[in-house]
């Protein structure tokens, strides 16, 4: 349909018809024998069926086909219905959740990560996914750190534009793709004391160097959608900040598309105190640019009444309305109302062969090895193996929030190890505890059992027997599920200690023991790394996890994994990062130290930095050779190209991910020790080497300076690329840009 169409379109519509496109129905609203939800009664939920412009939580081509053709039929304009879903990192063929992504350090992972999510979840009839989530996030406490691709806002940047080109493709018209929605804007991973809807107090500095540059990648990246954030930003909610939508969205980051709270954001304006009442939040949120409101009934109920007061202009409905219609369009729903969804389509999509391929091969590389003493891995078939630990045969690998997926499909360490071994081998499995404490609180329920004790006591047996008989344990512990996303804020972040108490059992045992951990966070592990031969970081790796850990555990494929985020040694320590500034009195590397900026009974420094993981090899790496030692400011074609050799010296073949880091010596505001400005992942054979070069350009180099401008200046800059965060203060190079 042409813009002069939809215009036409638009003029002939109702007031009330306009508003309803508005509005935005939780899908269980549309269900065959659905009960009023609570927003109008009979009649008026009737007339929200017919006019509502979208809904969310549906998935499934009959149910999705059947209501569409209703709605389309019943609608005075015969407009489609939009039809939206939480596609996190999986429809039914589920990938790494996006921590685990971020650990790749690779953006073809998440583009074609997202390419299945698209494929899977069009053919079942969904049109949007609300994804990816460009949250910086410095705080594990905060349970959707698990959504988040880290706690760097470069690398969120490129991963988070990556999955926005493999959801969308180059034209989400295309039958395979579907629209992504960036959320949550803005600055939510920010959350005081990492507490889900908290408020979020942040300097205009701090918002526009850390925590912006994500969501305008994303955006740049062509996403349709951008969803509002629960929290405050400075007192002020997000679904009713003018500034923030309007200047900073709209403006700044010239975002033209449409704009939707998150659910119910814009009532708890009224909780926040910052709207009087349902009306007043109404007015607010449309004033700010919001589009659409999700699953209430404050534009519905408040923006007829709004415009014949004359408090708003029908304009602003006008404008919102249009960017509605235009996503439509753009997904050419007025020519094909289902998106090209078909039962066939979808059952030969779905969890296809070449999907689960795509999905094991983001597990691999997203594996995080942090410990291998004395060659641990890889395992050897020679050896008498016992897989203990409530992830040992556990189905439930995903996260959260895949929340359309069937862990029944799901392929467990257990079934990938008969693979590998043989189901007669004599490989032994056990899974040696609950998974948490009686009554743990789950935020959507309490686990509890009356017979835990009981249960539990059998299982550790177990586990102590399989133990006995090994030569190997591989301890496979790890959260619960729902002890990372949505609502799981927590103050105590280490594994549950029902898991600890069977590890510790274990280890008296005097084993190998290699241990593998199942998280959608950051943890604090105590003494697990100095106590374990071996220890991985495996996240909620999805549908293909138990393949992908046993490729890397037989040494098919050697880890590759980077640290998205920092591992703290305490919880207390958050928010933890590693572009800090280094303070006035830094604390010096060695030697007794008093009033300088440290903790009394902890390093300063993460367990285990940004960036960091193992693989099976060693790998050299040369100073960082810089081809010129002066940039000029003023000619944005010019570049520098830092070069290093990296060598493979040991005897197995491996990847190695190259990062650059760049440090600002000084500049009109204090800047961060480093920043990431580039990564490259480089394939050696044992003994082969390499050289690996960067460009570094002016824009590489610019901040929010003191002026309040993004900009660079003059000066002097240290370079350094390695293998992580880690400085090595004889691997530093220098350059000035004049």
């Amino acid at each position: 349909m042409k813009k002069s169409d939809l215009l036409a379109l638009l003029k002939d519509m109702s007031l009330e018809e306009k508003i309803m496109q508005l509005v935005q129905l939780p899908g269980s609203t549309f269900e065959e024998d659905a009960a009023v939800t609570g927003l109008a009664d009979d009649k008026a939920l009737k007339k929200l069926k017919t006019l509502a412009g979208s809904t969310l939580g549906l998935h499934g081509t009959d149910k999705l086909i059947k209501i569409q053709k209703e709605y389309i039929e019943n609608h005075p304009h015969h407009i489609p219905l939009l039809f939206m879903l939480d596609v996190i990192h999986g429809h039914k063929t589920v990938l790494p959740c996006p921590l685990a992504q971020g650990a790749t350090f690779d953006t073809d992972v998440a583009r074609n990560g997202a390419a299945v999510q698209a494929r899977e979840t069009s053919a079942d009839g969904v049109h949007v996914t609300f994804s990816p989530m460009a949250d910086l996030v410095r705080d594990a406490r905060w349970g959707r750190v698990v959504e988040s691709t880290g706690e760097d806002a470069y690398l969120n940047g490129k991963m988070t534009a990556a999955m926005v080109e493999g959801y969308q493709g180059e034209d989400i018209k295309d039958i395979d793709h579907i629209a992504a929605c960036v959320k949550h804007f803005a600055a939510y991973g920010a959350s005081e004391a990492g507490r889900d809807y908290n408020n979020v107090e942040l300097s205009d500095y701090t918002l526009r160097s850390e925590y912006l540059p994500a969501y305008k990648e994303a955006i740049s990246a062509g996403a349709k959608l951008v969803m509002t954030s629960f929290n405050t930003l400075n007192g002020i909610p997000s679904s009713g900040n003018n500034w923030l939508m309007r200047d900073i969205l709209r403006d700044e980051m010239n975002f033209d598309g449409v704009l939707i709270s998150d659910w119910a954001a814009i009532a708890e304006m009224l909780n926040w105190g910052f709207a009087q009442d349902a009306k007043d939040a109404a007015d607010k949120a449309i004033e700010a640019g919001v589009d659409i409101d999700m699953c209430t009934d404050m534009y519905s109920g408040n923006l007829e009444t709004l415009i014949n007061e004359g408090k708003i202009s029908e304009k602003l409905i006008d404008d919102a309305v249009f960017r509605v219609l235009s996503l439509k369009n753009d997904l050419g729903l007025f020519e094909d109302p289902y998106h090209g969804a078909s039962k066939e389509r979808f059952e030969k999509v779905a969890l296809s062969d070449e999907n689960r391929k795509i999905a094991r091969d983001a597990v691999r590389k997203s594996l995080v090895l942090l410990e291998n003493k004395n060659g641990a891995l890889p395992l050897k078939k020679s050896e008498k193996i016992a897989f203990i630990g409530p992830y040992a045969d556990n189905i439930d690998l995903r996260s959260s929030w895949a929340i359309s997926s069937d862990p029944e499909t799901t392929v467990t360490i257990k079934k990938a190890a008969q693979e590998v071994f043989g189901k007669d081998s004599d490989v032994r499995f056990a899974n040696g505890c609950q998974v948490v404490p009686n009554d743990t609180d789950l935020g959507m329920f309490k686990f509890h059992s009356d017979t835990w004790e009981e249960d539990n006591d059998k299982l550790v047996k177990e586990a102590l027997e399989a133990a006995d008989f090994a030569d190997t344990v591989v301890m496979c512990l790890g959260e619960h599920v729902f002890q990372s996303g949505e609502s799981t804020s927590r103050t105590d972040i280490r594994i549950p200690s029902v898991q600890k108490e069977l590890f510790d059992k274990i280890k008296t045992k005097g084993k190998k023991l290699i241990t593998l951990i199942f998280t959608g966070r950051p943890l604090v592990l105590d003494d697990i790394p100095e106590v374990s031969d071996a220890l991985m970081i495996c996240w909620r790796p999805g549908t293909e996890g138990g393949h992908g850990i046993m490729d890397v555990l037989m040494g098919e494929v050697s880890p590759s994994g980077k640290l998205p985020m920092s591992f703290p040694w305490s919880a207390s320590q958050e928010p933890l990062y590693y572009n800090c500034f280094k303070t006035g009195r830094p604390k010096p590397l060695e030697g007794l130290s008093i009033f300088t900026s440290r903790y009394l009974d902890c390093p300063n420094e993460a367990r285990y930095a940004f960036g960091y993981g193992l693989t099976y090899s060693q790998f050299e790496i040369s100073k960082c050779e810089l081809d010129k030692e002066v940039l000029n400011k003023s000619d944005l074609s010019d570049k520098i190209t830092a070069t290093v050799t990296v060598k493979n010296t040991g005897d197995t073949d491996a990847a190695q991910i190259l990062q650059l880091y760049i440090r600002d010596v000084s500049g009109s505001r204090v800047r961060p020790l480093k920043e990431l400005r580039g990564f490259k992942k480089v394939f050696l054979k044992a003994k082969e080497e390499t050289s690996v070069s960067f460009d570094i350009t002016e824009d590489l180099l610019r901040f929010w300076t003191i002026d309040n401008k993004y900009d660079s200046e003059k000066g002097k800059f240290e370079v350094f690329i390695g293998f992580d965060s880690v400085l090595i203060d004889d691997n530093i190079s220098s350059f000035e840009l004049m």
